[in-house]
């Protein structure tokens, strides 16, 4: 990937670039940014900079077939570890290995594609992938043997915040004494998910959110009128893979407002109504029938449209970028009932079902509790 295919984050190219000519290359290195910023494709341009022997802050100086290999993602020092987990096609002892084939279509089609975009790749978006310990082991085996190509070898782990503390453990020593010429590239979204050990041993780079110019540039040059790619890049907040979705009319977030507006019409019925309950049960019932990974991006997405309506309520309509969709539903009507009297209510009871879902609790047990729980704060008077 050439590093004028990455969108924005030119500090972070001219550090990496910079560092790399100058022989200042740190053995192991953690990309930490949030969904859609870009932590994946600047990898894969660094690698290519490193395993090609490129210059000049650019993928097109150095070694022609390497280039071309890189291209294709087929260069044989350069590795890969990801989230996986047992499916139809893998039946037990999932590694990366197992489904390289559908990572490099992924990674040439979606580069700036999230978790669940992957788990829908593979078929397994009603499990929780993880990198295990079957994972650490097979990356321990790899950097262990010589280059193919006699320079240095590549080992990029995706959300490395996923990675179980077994494998964790068993990678510290290699993560602190890799052998020469091997560079390790973690990338995380949540930094407090990679075990301190491991941050320790790593140079830290933060990425941050794209900025709207960026997004909408992008979105011009792939057909879209100035004023819609400027209007998706302000709700995209910084995320391309959401402004990708948005364009594409492909985002979670459409069927994740639908949930949110019938959880929040329901309680309204409650209020004074018993029967209206029922209306809660059958909604607490139809998330529950989802997969966990979907089940954590819904209240990831209740989370971040409670804040957002918090932001209206208190007079701050330029920090808000939700548009809400479902006809009928306006969140500026929303907004008063998000007060100081129940946001951090709401908050901790929502990040708590996160907390339980991870950790494969009941789910109609869950969301039954949590419905119930903030149809009442939804009611509390503000002061």
């Amino acid at each position: 990937m050439l590093f004028k295919d990455v969108l924005g984050l030119q500090h972070l190219k001219k550090h990496l670039t910079t560092s790399a000519d100058e022989g200042r290359i740190p053995h192991a290195q953690l990309f930490v940014g949030p969904e859609g910023s870009g932590t994946l494709p600047l990898a894969l341009a660094y690698a290519q900079y490193l395993l090609c022997g490129n210059s000049q802050g650019e993928n097109n100086t150095g070694n022609q077939a390497c280039n071309l290999k890189m291209g294709s993602l087929s260069h044989p020092d350069l590795h890969f570890a990801f989230p996986v987990s047992n499916s139809d096609k893998v039946k037990s002892h999932a590694v990366s290995d197992h489904y390289l084939t559908e990572w490099r279509q992924f990674l040439l089609e979606q580069p700036y594609g999230n978790l669940f975009d992957w788990y829908r790749a593979i078929g397994i978006e009603k499990k929780q992938g993880q990198i295990g310990v079957d994972e650490a082991k097979d990356i321990v085996k790899k950097l262990s043997l010589k280059s193919y190509e006699g320079g240095y070898k590549v080992m990029i782990i995706w959300m490395a915040d996923r990675m179980n503390i077994a494998a964790s453990n068993k990678l510290l020593k290699l993560i602190e004494e890799p052998p020469a010429q091997t560079v390790l590239i973690l990338i995380a979204e949540n930094e407090d998910q990679v075990i301190g050990t491991i941050r320790s041993r790593c140079q830290l780079l933060s990425f941050p959110p794209l900025p709207e110019p960026t997004i909408a540039k992008a979105l011009v040059q792939k057909g879209m009128s100035a004023s819609e790619a400027n209007r998706i890049a302000h709700e995209a907040n910084g995320n391309f893979n959401k402004a990708l979705d948005i364009m594409n009319q492909d985002s979670e977030d459409l069927v994740f407002e639908k949930w949110f507006v019938q959880w929040v019409r329901s309680a309204f019925k409650a209020k004074g109504n018993k029967a209206a309950i029922h209306d809660l049960l059958l909604w607490s019932d139809e998330v529950a029938k989802q997969g966990r990974e979907v089940q954590k991006k819904f209240l990831r997405y209740c989370l971040a449209t409670i804040r957002q309506a918090l932001l209206l309520n208190y007079n701050s309509p330029s920090l808000v970028y939700t548009k809400m969709q479902v006809d009928g539903f306006k969140l500026e009507k929303f907004a008063p009932f998000v007060h100081e009297n129940n946001i951090l209510e709401m908050t901790a009871l929502l990040e708590e079902a996160i907390y339980h879902v991870e950790r494969n609790g009941n789910s109609k047990i869950i969301f039954t509790d949590l419905s119930i729980k903030l149809t009442r704060l939804l009611h509390a008077k503000a002061a």
